[in-house]
């Protein structure tokens, strides 16, 4: 997290400072575009596999269920592609942001912050120091909670379902777990590594929310970004 530097007399931008102020701001926002972009592109490949996965699984009563399974060993890919690209994007992000809160808004309101031109110094030592806002565990977990949590319940959803009612309606307990059984793999041990599956993204979900409301919850706009 950046700290503003200790507070001392900071001029008033001219014409000329405002303008290339003005461009760099643009330059993020294009820059913020591009990589939301890239994200966009990965989340497209995570649902087309997964359509992919369902049409063979579902595609006769005799398919495997296998291709599900295999399927969650693309989605961790997935999520660690966009993790990488997330926090690349948030970079961009923060500065427009911070540029948006700090300049623009204080202009459209008519009013001055408090802290007003310690928001320049932040955002200076930001483009002399350039880093990652967020780690990696943190930005896996966003993208889990808002994008990725929906595919992985539709997934396990449409596992249970297939070894519940294919070839026929399973009529007890034990039959739904022999289903499971992958070659020599008995079925409750696919079935014990499945909940673990699902456990580990409800854990980085939940406590990387945590670290964020930790990190954010009570953090002052003007003493940080990211």
């Amino acid at each position: 997290m950046l700290q503003p530097a200790q507070a001392q007399d900071i001029q008033e931008l001219n014409p000329a400072e405002l303008g290339a102020v003005a461009h760099l701001y643009r330059g993020e926002i294009y820059r913020s575009t591009i990589w939301r972009t890239r994200l966009d592109n990965t989340t497209n490949w995570s649902i087309v596999t997964m359509g992919i996965a369902l049409s063979t699984t579902f595609s006769s009563r005799e398919a495997s269920a296998l291709p599900l399974i295999l399927i969650g060993m693309l989605l961790a890919v997935f999520v660690g592609l966009e993790a990488r690209r997330y926090r690349y994007f948030n970079v961009w992000r923060a500065r427009a942001r911070f540029m948006e809160t700090h300049l623009y808004a204080q202009i459209l309101s008519g009013q001055r912050g408090a802290d007003d031109g310690s928001w320049r110094k932040v955002l200076a030592e930001d483009y002399l120091h350039p880093r990652h806002h967020i780690s990696f565990f943190r930005a896996a977990g966003r993208r889990v909670r808002r994008t990725y949590i929906w595919t992985i319940a539709i997934q396990t959803t449409a596992y249970l379902g297939k070894i519940a009612i294919h070839p026929s309606v399973a009529t007890h307990l034990g039959e739904f777990i022999d289903r499971a059984a992958i070659g020599p793999i008995p079925g409750w041990v696919v079935l014990c590594c499945g909940l673990l599956y699902n456990l580990g993204w409800i854990v980085l979900a939940v406590s990387t929310y945590w670290l964020d409301r930790c990190t954010h919850g009570k953090r002052r706009s003007a003493a940080a970004m990211g």
